[in-house]
């Protein structure tokens, strides 16, 4: 039964979509506009000649969070989602090491001792003092995190010491692992917010503790598969999609959010609008001029950013199999890191990942072949880097890495089809502020309470969700933020959650 409350989401990437099937299964009556032909924004697919690839993420932890949208939303993940749990998780690639990375205990700890002699028994230690952490902090950041007078409350200062403050994620895995790429084994993991791990709070130490106590995941199809289920589910709950719908402005009347001007100058009015834009795109292009104070283009400039990606999309007529994912980690992967936040290039001694689903979901790839998807992290558009200029360079780089890295010494000449997506593109084809793709950067000026809010803090009767707004990137952060979202708009209209 309705409850007589429309709703308007902007963006049917994953945060509007847990949105979507929360508020729809609630009573509300949910539009969602997405510019785009497909679901997922960022998670949705691209496919060349029979060949597919996730357009961004291609592994996901935490599942017990998409799990709790469903059944929240009165479904099951398993009726409309193949898991496919991974293991290996991954392999690490060092100059003269390399590392299967594993969920179970004891099988990591071997590993640990066979590629650095003594490290094994330090395991451990990082999961008991990691474990505490993660309980600590995650059910704060399950909070909206809308007032700074949280920070008094019983469970925050009882937390505080688990924010490590004055500690990088760097210096939290030294108190477990002494040889250095021992440490990095746990401390790449800030890539996935788009930092370096020599400035990515302590805080995040949870981060490759949930990996590694909870596991990684494919699902069958690949992740963008998820982003179309999510939205079936939507539509089965009553929301409406429209699709080939990009919104031109948010209808501001009285600092309240009345409704959307779409392309094509139709209006359409709500009760309230969530936008899943990324936000600083948002911020900048869905408002008019004057309407913003705290986030108004110029102080949106003074904003910390996550870094960027170069994406190289490779069907190859070949079976390579490979691991599932593979890490390859720069001979100097310190310099790469910080050319990389300090806008520059590394030249041709990169970091880079590669997934090769041939082996675990042979159906991404027409029969015999591969469909590889290689990332590199590079700077964000603040850098001034030409992309179309290096953009070529710096595939030669990658393909070259894959050759003397990787041992596909053959890989050029069984490519069939491939694109690449460079940080301009993110910014012009994906609407990515600055082809920041992890958005904002997660400083502790820019965490929790220091984040935009979920309920925006501009304007009445708007909300926010995404990896722009609080908690952060991160596919189970992006979807928690669309549940943190759902349960202000139900305590605003009186409806149960």
């Amino acid at each position: 039964m309705g409850n007589g409350k429309d709703i308007i989401i902007i963006g049917a990437g994953p945060g509007g979509l847990a949105a979507g099937m929360l508020l729809a299964s609630r009573g509300f009556e949910v539009e969602i506009h997405e510019k785009n032909a497909q679901p997922g924004g960022r998670t949705s697919e691209i496919q060349l000649d029979g060949y597919r690839f996730d357009v961004g993420p291609t592994f996901f932890m935490m599942k017990f969070i998409l799990d709790e949208i469903f059944s929240q939303s009165g479904k099951n993940s398993d009726d409309y989602l193949d898991f496919m749990r991974l293991s290996p998780m991954y392999r690490l690639l060092f100059s003269n090491h390399s590392l299967d990375v594993y969920e179970q205990k004891d099988q990591m700890a071997r590993e640990l001792d066979r590629a650095f002699p003594g490290e094994g028994k330090n395991l451990k230690k990082f999961h008991q003092k990691e474990a505490k952490r993660f309980q600590k902090l995650f059910p704060i950041l399950k909070g909206p995190n809308q007032h700074m007078a949280d920070a008094f409350k019983p469970q925050f200062l009882r937390a505080l010491p688990s924010f490590a403050p004055g500690k990088s994620l760097y210096d939290v895995l030294g108190d477990y692992f002494t040889k250095e790429e021992a440490r990095l084994t746990f401390t790449f993991q800030s890539k996935y917010l788009g930092m370096s791990p020599w400035q990515c709070p302590g805080a995040y130490g949870m981060v490759p503790y949930v990996e590694h106590a909870m596991g990684v995941y494919h699902v069958k199809g690949g992740l963008s598969e998820i982003s179309r289920q999510m939205a079936k589910a939507c539509q089965q709950l009553g929301a409406k999609i429209y699709y080939n719908s990009p919104v031109k402005k948010v209808i501001t009347e009285n600092r309240k959010a009345t409704g959307i001007i779409l392309e094509g100058e139709k209006q359409k009015r709500c009760d309230s609008v969530i936008i899943n834009a990324d936000f600083g795109y948002a911020m900048s292009h869905l408002f008019a001029p004057g309407v913003l104070k705290k986030y108004a283009p110029p102080n949106l400039a003074k904003k910390k950013l996550s870094c960027s990606i170069f994406m190289l999309y490779l069907g190859v007529k070949k079976q390579y199999k490979l691991p599932h994912n593979t890490i390859v980690f720069a001979h100097n992967y310190r310099k790469n890191v910080e050319d990389t936040f300090s806008g520059k290039l590394s030249g041709e001694d990169i970091s880079f990942y590669v997934r090769d689903t041939s082996t675990t979901d042979p159906g991404l790839a027409p029969e015999g072949k591969s469909a590889l998807y290689v990332l590199t992290p590079v700077p964000n558009n603040r850098s001034g880097i030409d992309w179309e200029t290096q953009k070529s360079q710096l595939r030669k780089y990658v393909i070259n890495g894959m050759k003397k890295r990787l041992g596909l010494e053959d890989i050029q000449e069984h490519i069939e089809v491939e694109k690449i997506i460079h940080p301009q593109q993110w910014e012009n084809d994906y609407h990515v502020y600055q082809g920041a793709v992890f958005n904002l950067a997660h400083n502790l000026r820019q965490m929790m309470w220091f984040r935009p809010h979920n309920q925006f803090e501009e304007l009445d009767n708007c909300f926010l969700v995404g990896g722009g707004t609080h908690p952060g990137s991160g596919l189970p952060t992006i979807y928690e933020s669309g549940r943190i979202t759902s349960r202000l708009i139900c305590q605003k209209f009186g409806v149960a959650f």
